[in-house]
């Protein structure tokens, strides 16, 4: 099976040696994003909905580079340097996604790139 690698221009470029997201199949695996600005590639703010909703606006710029937008999603995995703001990250998904909702799991992490509070990668499915 072939791959496709997806690039966005609407979404922070890699800060490494990754991609945006590969697509095989109907599948798009989504690389994390961080809360940058694209057009700066720097961090949105210090504020944690703030960072979360730069994310997801930062998936989905990557989302529909790959013909798919954040429904699509079937999977997603949220890492936050700090599990109090798990309320607040929940409150923001809820204004990017309605149900039913993708699977999802959470997890705390002692650091992240550029000392952000959150980072978001998912995989989604396309319709063939």
């Amino acid at each position: 099976m072939a791959k496709q690698v997806i690039f966005s221009e609407n979404a922070p470029a890699a800060i490494g040696p990754y991609s945006q997201a590969v697509r095989a199949g109907n599948t798009v695996y989504l690389s994390g994003q961080i809360p940058l600005v694209p057009a700066t590639m720097e961090i949105v703010s210090e504020d944690v909905a703030e960072q979360t909703t730069q994310v997801f606006k930062n998936l989905q710029a990557v989302c529909e580079a790959a013909g798919g937008a954040l429904k699509d999603i079937v999977k997603l995995n949220i890492y936050m340097t700090d599990l109090g703001n798990f309320a607040t990250v929940n409150e923001v998904m809820t204004q990017f996604f309605e149900q039913p909702y993708p699977a999802r799991a959470a997890l705390g992490v002692r650091a992240l790139p550029k000392d952000v509070a959150v980072e978001i990668e998912g995989v989604m499915v396309l319709e063939d």
